[in-house]
């Protein structure tokens, strides 16, 4: 089982301290996929720089797009499931996950579950952020699972290692956790043996070209 674990931060710096709560709820997720027996991948945001404009990797002519975007197409077409962890700007998701999920098309997400994972420094833990990530998600092919995980005050929850700050709370988060995670990997499941059925139909519905939603 291959899961990735989307980072949508890109924001290195301080204030706000500490820095990118959002590498620490990621490596959260990844720590807690593992005790599971999985072996979940982090992408994060700084480590791909696709300079403007903006040109998305389905726009290239077939293998003329740069390796940075052909490497991440070729992780997201591998995967089987998906994290997406966010804060939250405005009410809505964060722009540099939108940025890169905008680089590729449908097709390399379809019939693959994803799991909404939101945080924030205050009391809300970016539940709004949330809200808006699922119609998102849904269009781009990896419909998200019921169970939502939201972390408020996230730096007293997990620290820079993603281990868990208080010991004496980590049965409750893992818990929380587990919610979102155990759903993730029963779809993940579901979905991956049915890929792999040499029998099974595919719907057309999941398809790269635009036109191709056109109504008749």
């Amino acid at each position: 089982m291959d899961i990735l674990v989307f980072l949508g931060s890109v924001r290195d710096s301080t204030p706000p301290k500490p820095a990118r709560l959002g590498h620490r709820v990621a490596l959260a997720c990844q720590k807690r996929l593992e005790e599971k027996g999985l072996t979940p991948s982090l992408v994060d945001p700084l480590d791909h720089h696709h300079p403007p404009p903006f040109k998305p990797h389905f726009a290239y002519a077939s293998g003329r797009a740069p390796q940075d975007l052909e490497d991440l197409a070729g992780r997201i077409e591998r995967a089987d499931a998906f994290v997406m962890v966010s804060p939250e700007y405005n009410h809505g998701m964060s722009p540099a996950l939108a940025d890169l999920l905008n680089h590729f098309g449908a097709s390399l997400f379809a019939w693959k579950p994803s799991a909404i994972v939101t945080y924030s420094a205050g009391q809300w833990g970016g539940a709004r952020a949330a809200m808006a990530m699922r119609p998102f998600l849904s269009e781009l092919g990896c419909l998200p699972v019921s169970a939502m995980v939201h972390v408020p005050h996230a730096q007293d929850v997990w620290d820079a290692e993603g281990a868990h700050v208080d010991p004496a709370a980590a049965d409750r988060w893992n818990g929380y956790l587990d919610r979102s995670l155990d759903q993730l990997i029963w779809w993940a499941e579901a979905a991956q043996a049915r890929r792999a059925d040499p029998s099974a139909e595919r719907t057309p519905a999941f398809r790269a070209r635009p036109q191709d939603r056109d109504a008749p």
